[in-house]
């Protein structure tokens, strides 16, 4: 997905009057934000440009979350997003896989395949939720499970939009192991099949990560978190024929699942 962006003239913290809210807790979550945006790692001179906070007012911000664990320093001085969010996001993936769970089951019902839902946390796949087939012979991908993104449909559905430098420094930090002997093991591969995705609406992984199963995919449009779901069956019933009548499914699922998510986030 494209990395979120924003001016400092469209993003700058409201004040708590406008929102009835509390504006230090509202500036803290904002820089939060910012410092994920910038790559997890900022300086405090890069936060207050940023932001257009003062720099004392930063300051003691971000000595706040640090006290919190929810920041962390850096030696060379610069602030970092700190431990104690990965338990908050931990929770919150769960959460967003049991919201899921209702639209996967649709996918299971309209397609008779196994349906997942899958995040980018960080450099690899995490799936969070799963709907089994009612199918005797059926794909099983534990929720939890990591895998990387160069073998996978739900990793191609991630990535198709994200700039292709950043793709292949990707690559370079996991590597491209070969799962099977259909698994695409070059950067330059990877990037023609993203090329495919963005052309097509869809991903897929046509016996890359196991033999003899395909899995189609296609991420969650404007998702708090790069989302996306999948089905995957056997290669017998997930043919070519079978793909055109699923893909419409599953980009109507999507769209549904992210107007469901961006209703709950507005009541939040």
């Amino acid at each position: 997905m494209p990395p979120s962006s924003a001016s400092t003239t469209d993003a700058a913290p409201k004040p708590a009057g406008g929102t009835g809210g509390v504006q230090s807790l509202e500036r803290a979550f904002d820089l939060l934000e910012r410092m994920a945006d910038a790559g997890g790692e900022v300086g405090l001179s890069e936060l207050s440009a940023a932001s257009g906070l003062p720099l004392p007012t930063i300051h003691r911000l971000v000595r706040t979350l640090v006290a919190c664990g929810y920041v962390r320093q850096q030696p060379n001085r610069r602030y970092a997003l700190g431990p104690r969010l990965i338990r908050l996001g931990e929770s919150a993936s769960r959460l967003l896989g049991t919201w899921a769970r209702p639209y996967l089951a649709r996918l299971v019902e309209e397609t008779g395949e196994t349906a997942n839902m899958a995040l980018l946390d960080g450099d690899e796949i995490v799936y969070v939720a799963q709907v089994p087939s009612k199918h005797s012979m059926r794909m099983f991908t534990e929720v939890g499970r990591r895998a990387l993104p160069h073998s996978t449909g739900v990793g191609k559905a991630l990535l198709a939009h994200t700039p292709p430098e950043e793709v292949r420094a990707l690559l370079a930090r996991t590597g491209m192991p070969a799962a099977t002997e259909r698994t695409i093991t070059t950067p330059d591969g990877f990037l023609a099949a993203l090329e495919q995705v963005r052309a097509a609406g869809y991903a897929v992984d046509d016996n890359e990560q196991e033999m003899g199963v395909r899995c189609l995919a296609v991420p969650v449009p404007d998702a708090p978190t790069p989302a996306a779901i999948s089905i995957s069956g056997p290669a017998g019933r997930v043919t070519e024929a079978a793909t055109e009548k699923i893909v419409p499914v599953l980009l109507e699922v999507a769209r549904d699942l992210s107007a469901a998510l961006t209703t709950a986030s507005a009541r939040g």
